[in-house]
């Protein structure tokens, strides 16, 4: 299958990377390379965009679709940012993007288990080469866990009663496929109440499973932070989140590195002596327009946050 990715707000975050024509760009999470060839376009002869992706086909793909040599792309994982980068020589960027969750070619790949609409092997790994999948989440953690990852994860209302109805289930077969995985969810949640809701009964279940699987949420905040560090002064990052777990780790970080006092509020000087490092471009998420989102709906529960670098020692108003 074609390793297509068509890119989410793209114009918003080229606008809001405030391209350098000579600059050192990152894109942390290059999927079909769809950000990466708009950043490119806006480059000069000396510009360089570095493509980090923990998934291999997603890498052999965009090479193949961008062959410039002033790209380079890197297998890992973003949240691995600053050391890979430094392998490649680079400490100082002008700007990166994000482009969090799950790609277009890995929903649409059959194979890799992350759909709820078709029945394949219970997979969802980002990285083919990780020992750990889906399917032994659900059939070697406790129940108790399984519902804490369901609740956590998904923030799921009948998180309790699909992880029991699962462990269940799992005592007299395995669960190997994602179409096991949505019976099991429509025998949990009850019929009226899965008419009520217009999503898919089942996916809060599969983002919070891929969540775990991958590890996506925990090491987020101190990639913001690493990444928030190597920018240059006037250096922006974009960050475009799926769902509100996401985007609320996001917006915490953002404000945390532009207003990092910790001094009770009622003090008339700062006495802490720390000082912001950014400043926020967007204090409200941008979101996509309504023609993006009729020719792309997978943009629907897109945000971007962008975040500026500030010059040492300059505290924003």
């Amino acid at each position: 299958m074609e390793f297509y990715h068509r890119p989410v707000l793209l114009e918003e975050c080229l606008e809001g990377l405030a391209l350098r024509p000579q600059g050192i760009y990152l894109d942390g999470t290059l999927g079909g390379g769809g950000h990466s060839a708009a950043i490119l376009e806006r480059l000069g002869p000396q510009g360089r965009l570095y493509g980090i992706d923990r998934d291999p086909q997603a890498l052999q793909a965009a090479a193949a679709r961008i062959q410039d040599r002033r790209f380079t792309p890197i297998r890992g994982n973003f949240h691995h940012a600053k050391q890979l980068l430094a392998q490649h020589g680079v400490a100082d960027l002008d700007g990166a993007l994000l482009d969090l969750g799950v790609s277009s070619h890995q929903l649409d790949a059959r194979e890799r288990g992350f759909s709820y609409h078709d029945d394949a092997p219970l997979d969802m790994r980002m990285d083919p080469d990780q020992p750990f999948s889906a399917r032994d989440l659900v059939n070697q953690w406790s129940q108790e866990d399984i519902a804490r990852v369901l609740r956590d994860y998904g923030e799921e209302k009948w998180a309790a009663q699909i992880a029991r109805v699962l462990c269940d289930r799992r005592q007299s077969h395995p669960i190997q496929t994602t179409a096991q995985l949505v019976d099991i969810v429509d025998a949990a949640i009850p019929k009226k109440v899965r008419a009520r809701d217009g999503s898919h009964p089942a996916r809060r279940t599969f983002q919070a499973l891929r969540i775990a699987v991958n590890d996506e949420l925990a090491p987020l905040e101190q990639a913001l932070r690493d990444l928030a560090e190597l920018l240059v002064p006037g250096g922006r990052l974009c960050v475009i989140a799926f769902h509100s777990l996401e985007d609320r780790v996001v917006k915490n970080t953002f404000r945390s590195l532009a207003d990092p006092c910790t001094c009770p509020k009622n003090l008339p000087v700062c006495v802490c002596g720390k000082t912001p490092t950014v400043r926020l471009i967007t204090r409200k998420p941008i979101t996509a327009t309504p023609q993006e989102l009729a020719e792309n709906p997978r943009a629907r529960s897109a945000t971007l946050r962008v975040l500026e670098k500030l010059e040492a020692g300059h505290a924003h108003p």
